[in-house]
């Protein structure tokens, strides 16, 4: 024993920290962790009879940008003075940084606990045995540095030059001389190909979702773990469907290091978080044409590129996908003024047609709209442009359109197919198990004899989905090619169809119209539409707009009037909007916020406004639309009929609705039929009039 360890360090106790770096280390390198905790036996013949061993670590990093339950723990134990030697097999174990190597020493010194590994004892309270302590943990630090430098820089060579192997994603494998190749399994490329062809129809990654959930296929996982890596087959799941169209191996490109790390201070230590994805030009390694791909790069552009489209909340200077409303230049309309997206309006009523809408710089108080028009007429041209754009390959579209029909259900049927021949692999080697059993081990026999049953299961489940889905093509009148022919040259009754959907109607939109852009020609009172064609050509087009009486300003009464009248009634930002309907101006022209109306209230000696303190004996129409679950217009549109009772202080002004009518027997009846004219079936709702060419 040493001279250092005290009576009063063994009255202590002793705390054994043990720690590795990953889990594989501690799955493959069990010397280490054996010699580790091995250090409990040599304190106890110390002489320490308490012994702890704090091992919360294993498989966490020591660099600092990790969180290290285990070391705090220690550190909490050490500045309680219930430790009187540390037990570690070297530096590197208690920390690889400086910080957290000197704050554990400082600790110790200040608490008269040892530090102990297989070299000696060490009091950080001495000044030699502290300097040697602190060269150690500087030594730790440096090594680890060094390692990882020189790691990185022979994987990143290495992943430069293509021979660096990682797990490859489903559809792939390594050949024997280290080359990417098509897995031979045909079951899994299938499935690959098939998701491929699939989003190229639809263009939507949670319609293919949806579509092969419904269809009830199976997708084929890569399950890895540190001892196996072997595919298996699950329910299609969204994340599985993005990581194979987001994948650039399957555009055959050799690409590494798509995803880096990041690190964020965080109560004053750094935390490291992984999986961020980066831009093409940061990955470590990009080489094109390196092995077979399923779909070319081009088309893997093409995907990203849709991808960025569907993305409505991201990119908002960029056109957005169709998502199946009313609206048929849904995503497409930018504003010829300001150069914005305009957005799309829809009316509260069902007969009410949708508005495109440019907000303008809204982020600004009082910076107003920029331009809006009615979307039916709109669409109508466009409609008519574009049928007049394709109308000479109408008839190359219907039989590409008869092809498709006919390859998707063959589509369906191989990879059920190919589900069933697994299926039944799958049963037979469950029977052949079965009959190897001793028929003496009945507990082993049960076993897998419920195991070939549930394999028999599947198959039939299988068999019966071939079946319905062999019934229903049969079922399913055969194209007419003649028809299609006829129909190709009709398009406007083509296009009018009542089994035409909005969302068909938006995806050719889309790929036949890059943009639109429309500005208002006030002189004519026309919309100027100009339509950006996918080809690079362009077609302008002048729509004549609606005109209508505009509303005039409310002169009658003053600023300083409304002010008097209502601010005993409403705060100040309900005024503002009442100054606003009323289209009155500050003295600077410029619309009424909370703060001007405040200061006007100021100026005249008007104090605020003050809520009763008693129980409210009425409320506005957001709270009653609040309370019944029915939009402003609805509760509008009551007051309007004098169904709901209610009163104003002047016109534009907010209502006052008495909480005492709310439960009338004809206000409540009002509410019913407000909530039973909610459409049931959205996609009837959706199949509006606004997309039909007019006179058809």
């Amino acid at each position: 024993m040493s001279h250092k360890i005290t009576a009063d360090h063994l009255a202590r106790g002793a705390a054994v920290y043990v720690r590795q770096s990953t889990m594989a280390q501690v799955v493959g390198n069990t010397e280490s962790k054996r010699r580790q905790y091995g250090l409990a036996d040599q304190a106890r013949a110390a002489g320490f009879v308490s012994v702890t061993v704090i091992d919360e670590d294993l498989g966490r990093s020591g660099s600092g940008v990790a969180e290290r339950p285990g070391f705090a723990r220690l550190v909490a134990t050490v500045l309680a003075g219930e430790v009187g030697a540390v037990y570690c097999i070297e530096a590197s174990r208690l920390a690889r940084n400086g910080r957290d190597w000197h704050h554990l020493i400082d600790l110790c010194a200040l608490a008269g606990t040892l530090v102990i590994d297989p070299d000696g004892a060490y009091d950080p309270r001495l000044v030699n045995d502290r300097l040697l302590l602190g060269l150690k943990g500087t030594m730790s630090e440096y090594e680890l540095s060094l390692l990882r430098q020189r790691g990185i820089e022979a994987r990143d060579g290495k992943a430069r030059r293509g021979a660096l192997r990682f797990t490859l994603p489903p559809g792939y494998v390594w050949s024997e001389d280290g080359r990417i190749e098509v897995d031979p399994d045909e079951r899994v490329s299938g499935a690959i190909r098939m998701v491929f062809a699939k989003y190229r129809e639809l263009g939507s990654a949670r319609q293919l979702f949806l579509w092969a959930r419904g269809a009830g296929l199976l997708l084929p996982v890569v399950q890895r773990n540190l001892a196996i890596c072997r595919i298996t087959w699950r329910a299609p799941a969204y994340h599985t469907v993005v990581q194979v169209l987001h994948n650039p191996l399957y555009a055959g490109a050799y690409a590494f290091a798509r995803r880096g790390n990041r690190i964020r201070v965080e109560n004053g230590r750094a935390r490291k978080t992984s999986g961020h994805d980066r831009p093409m030009a940061q990955w470590g390694a990009l080489i094109r044409d390196n092995h077979e791909g399923y779909i070319t790069w081009a088309e893997f552009e093409e995907n990203q590129r849709l991808f960025g489209e569907n993305a409505h909340m991201q990119k908002r200077a960029s056109r957005k996908a169709a998502r199946g409303g009313r609206a048929l230049l849904t995503g497409l309309v930018r504003c010829g003024r300001c150069g914005r997206m305009m957005r799309v309006f829809y009316g509260s009523g069902s007969g009410h047609a949708h508005r495109y809408q440019c907000r303008g710089d809204d982020a600004h108080v009082g910076a107003g709209l920029c331009i809006g028009i009615g979307g039916v007429r709109v669409d109508q041209a466009v409609t008519a442009l574009m049928l007049e754009a394709v109308s000479g390959h109408a008839v190359e579209a219907a039989m590409l359109a008869a092809e498709k029909v006919a390859a998707e259900d063959d589509a369906l049927s191989a990879a059920l197919g190919r589900d069933l021949e697994a299926a039944r692999y799958d049963a037979s080697l469950a029977a052949r198990r079965y009959d190897l059993v001793d028929p003496a081990r009945r507990h082993v026999a049960r076993e897998l004899e419920a195991r070939w049953n549930t394999a028999l299961e599947r198959v039939a489940v299988l068999e019966r989905r071939i079946a319905t889905a062999h019934t229903s093509t049969v079922a399913r009148p055969e194209v007419d090619r003649d028809a299609l022919m006829r129909l190709a040259g009709d398009l406007p009754a083509a296009w009018n169809a009542p089994t035409a959907d909005n969302r068909a109607r938006q995806r050719l939109t889309h790929i036949l119209v890059r943009e639109v852009v429309i500005d208002l020609d006030d002189a004519t009172h026309e919309a100027v539409v100009i339509i950006h064609w996918a080809g690079g050509q362009h077609t302008e087009a002048r729509v004549p707009r609606v005109r209508c009486k505009p509303r005039r300003a409310e002169t009658s009464r003053s600023p300083a009037e409304v002010v008097r009248r209502l601010a005993q009634e409403w705060p100040d930002r309900e005024i503002a909007v009442t100054l606003n309907r009323m289209r009155c101006r500050t003295s600077v022209g410029e619309n009424w916020t909370s703060v001007t109306v405040r200061e006007v209230r100021e100026r005249l000696g008007v104090p605020p406004f003050q809520p009763s303190e008693g129980a409210p004996t009425s409320i506005g129409m957001q709270d009653v639309a609040r309370r019944f679950g029915i939009c402003i217009p609805s509760v509008l549109r009551l007051i309007r009929e004098g169904i709901l009772p209610a009163e104003q202080a002047m016109p534009y002004a907010p209502w006052k609705i008495p909480l005492e009518a709310l439960a009338t027997e004809p206000v409540l009846a009002g509410l019913r039929r407000v909530k039973e004219r909610r459409p049931k079936n959205l996609q009837g709702y959706h199949r509006d009039e606004t997309m039909r060419l007019p006179g058809l």
